[in-house]
């Protein structure tokens, strides 16, 4: 029975979070529902409702005529504190059913810090944590998203995992279960046949064993289980479905506007990237597609203005076509176009000033490290030159503002790369004041943003150590006395949050122990700072016997187990050796358009890999 809330809603800090009702927003007749779905994101609503793929499998599930996904965010403070002294179960925004009653209960995993919040909104659903005791009177919990590359923290919480591109598997899936309802839903017996589709991980059907110094011996799959579990992906995305409308929020969000993805995978392989690797091939859709596409969702939806989404929008390999194509109608109509982190030097300047938006939002780009030789150890594939070249065309076009984004921390890093972003910002600060057609009665400013290295999975620095959080703090210290101009504002991450993001990132089985106790406490939204506390998560790890610095600080050798090494997303471990040495000689690798460097995605015959018949097999 659906909820009565308004009385509640008048007593909490922005109840559009929770009112749903939105434009966009579907609603079915229940006695034509055979499959529910909650989508749950682990974080507030107005983080979650930014995100494009909970978009896409909203509308993916909707269309579905017996199927109804609905939207479920983390509640804020208040809002929970009201829910639980009014015996309110976690409930979607939809129906405002309780989710306790749906068939499945999904999770995206964006951020390792988010694993507090999923186990307090199960919780909060009045659903057992653990999959072991929820039998078939409760939801099957599944999750997906980056972070399902190194699922096993969560592997004692979660019933399914999806790797990979989720438009096809998800609705297999769902498919699976629809037959598995009809004759009588038996849990065990439908995850012994899930675990048959390619993409679908169940953790209950593998065993862990350990060395007796922490390290894992071996994961062996037990029934029918396939040794390794592959990812999927959407080979052509022209073909791929995509939504016409999207959800318009009442209220703000962090990413309010229309987004159009334009590419998946990125050519560049920089070696701390994990996104970079899990989402290979690149695979590209078509001008005509993107133009359809945007021009679709601003009409629907009434924005004005649409973002080009990918890992690097200027890798596009057709922006030249497509962007007169997208101003000939944007501009009548009036809509703006975003290119998140587009570098200047990616398109034309007779494009550059049409596209004025991106002189309002100022231009974003990331060395990452301050030096060449740095630079060319994450194989960055860009030099010092060009940066100050897109500094100095984009000074010519009208900005002022700069933002540059730099990592600390990472892997051969000395003192001197530390002051050599320093040194660079200095740089870019003076191509301004160079310049005799800059923009004048104004000054310049250069912000610089640096995050500290966490080593990720399936990457080649999943070996490497992280640096101690003492020695991350004392360089940023360090970076901070090099600053010598007030045009230049700098801001880093917090160390002890990186330190644990590589703890859980890297993580094994064991932490589920550790995620259990926490959310005992009663962690929740860790990802906020207000409600992060480092101390008590030390505790927890001291309490259980653990070392956190057993999984973010250790080097790991060549040959050690991975607790992802089950799970394929296509990249070979020995490709990524491969780059891990050639990073500790500051080699590059040539991006995949320039040459195929056989890292292994070409098994998924699609995308790029296959395009130029240039692929090599390693």
């Amino acid at each position: 029975m659906a909820l009565d809330m308004e009385h509640l809603l008048l007593q909490v800090q922005k109840p559009a979070r929770y009112s749903g009702g939105e434009l966009g927003s579907v609603m079915k007749d229940k006695k034509d529902v055979f499959i529910r779905f909650a989508f749950c994101f682990p974080d507030l609503y107005e983080v979650g409702m930014s995100h494009l793929g909970m978009k896409i499998l909203y509308g993916l599930y909707n269309r579905e005529e017996d199927t109804w996904c609905e939207r479920v965010f983390a509640p804020d403070a208040d809002m929970e504190q009201k829910m639980r002294e009014n015996d309110i179960p976690l409930f979607g925004l939809e129906s405002r059913d309780p989710i306790k009653d749906f068939d499945f209960i999904g999770f995206t995993l964006q951020y390792e810090m988010c694993y507090t919040t999923l186990l307090h909104m199960l919780d909060l659903a009045k659903v057992p944590l653990l999959s072991a005791e929820r039998d078939e009177q409760y939801p099957l919990v599944i999750a997906g998203g980056p972070c399902a590359c190194n699922p096993e923290p969560l592997a004692d919480f979660i019933d399914i995992f999806i790797l990979g591109e989720g438009e096809e598997v998800n609705i297999e899936l769902n498919n699976l279960y629809r037959e598995h309802k009809k004759r009588g839903y038996v849990k065990r017996d439908f995850l012994l046949d899930a675990a048959k589709i390619e993409g679908v991980y169940v953790p209950s059907l593998y065993d862990v064993t350990y060395l007796s110094d922490g390290r894992i011996e071996a994961i062996t799959p037990r029934d029918t289980a396939p040794k390794k579990v592959r990812k999927r992906i959407i080979k052509d995305l022209d073909k791929a479905y995509y939504p016409e409308t999207f959800v318009v929020p009442f209220t703000d969000i962090v990413h309010d506007r229309a987004m159009s993805e334009i590419f998946r995978g990125c050519i560049r392989g920089c070696r701390f990237c994990q996104a970079g690797f899990i989402y290979r091939p690149v695979r590209e859709k078509s001008p005509e597609t993107i133009d359809r596409q945007s021009h679709a969702l601003c009409q629907s939806t009434g924005y004005e203005e649409f973002s080009l989404t990918s890992l690097s929008t200027s890798d596009y390999s057709r922006l030249e076509q497509l962007l007169p194509q997208l101003l000939e109608w944007a501009e009548k109509e009036q809509v703006n176009i975003s290119l998140p982190s587009l570098r200047v030097d990616g398109f034309s300047e007779e494009l550059a000033k049409r596209l004025n938006v991106l002189r309002r939002s100022g231009l974003t780009f990331a060395p990452e490290a301050g030096t060449q030789r740095l630079r060319d150890a994450i194989n960055k594939n860009l030099t010092e030159t060009e940066i100050l070249e897109t500094a100095r065309r984009a000074f010519s076009g009208g900005w002022n503002a700069v933002k540059l984004y730099f990592m600390n921390g990472l892997p051969t890093e000395t003192k001197e790369d530390i002051r050599g972003i320093a040194e660079l910002g200095h740089k870019v600060v003076d191509e301004f004041y160079h310049l005799s057609d800059r923009p004048r009665g104004k000054g310049v400013t250069v912000s610089i943003s640096v995050s500290c290295f966490v080593p990720k999975p399936f990457t080649p620095f999943q070996w490497e150590p992280q640096d101690t959080m003492e020695q991350l703090q004392e360089k940023q210290k360090y970076l901070l006395s090099e600053i010598k101009t007030r045009k230049i504002s700098l801001s880093w991450h917090d160390a002890k949050v990186s330190f644990l993001e590589a703890v859980l990132a890297r993580g094994d089985r064991r932490l589920g122990a550790v995620l259990l106790e926490a959310f005992r406490r009663g962690f929740n939204l860790d990802a906020w700072s207000e409600h992060f506390d480092f101390d008590a998560w030390m505790d927890i790890f001291d309490s259980l016997g653990l070392d956190p610095a057993f999984y973010a600080n250790r080097r790991r050798e060549k040959d050690e187990v991975f607790p992802w090494d089950h799970l394929d997303y296509g990249v070979s471990k020995a490709f990524l050796w491969k780059e891990n040495q050639k990073a500790h000689e500051s080699h590059t690798t040539p991006n995949c358009r320039e040459h195929c460097s056989g890292c292994g995605a070409a098994c998924f015959k699609g995308g790029i890999c296959v395009e130029d018949g240039q692929t090599v097999v390693q």
